[in-house]
């Protein structure tokens, strides 16, 4: 049980990443690798919570961990700026 509960968190982590890492390209963002994993894994959940809300929550996950990471590093620019 220990190894497939470490390699799901292996895969969490490389997932991420990747989102993070599409997200951020998409954005024009300049975060470092910590940044994307974290932004991808805080916006897949934001994006399923999105869009389970308004009815769309049959769409493809990776779309909406995509959608909700770039939402949520245009709320970090609007933080920021404020």
């Amino acid at each position: 049980m220990g190894f497939v509960v470490f390699i799901s968190i292996v895969i969490y982590i490389v997932i991420g990443g990747i989102i993070g890492w599409i997200a951020g390209a998409i954005m024009k963002s300049q975060g470092n690798t910590l940044f994307n994993v974290i932004v991808g894994i805080v916006g897949s959940i934001l994006g399923s919570l999105v869009f389970g809300l308004v009815g769309l929550g049959n769409l493809p996950g990776w779309i909406q961990s995509i959608t909700g990471a770039c939402l949520l590093i245009f709320l970090a620019r609007l933080i920021k700026r404020s």
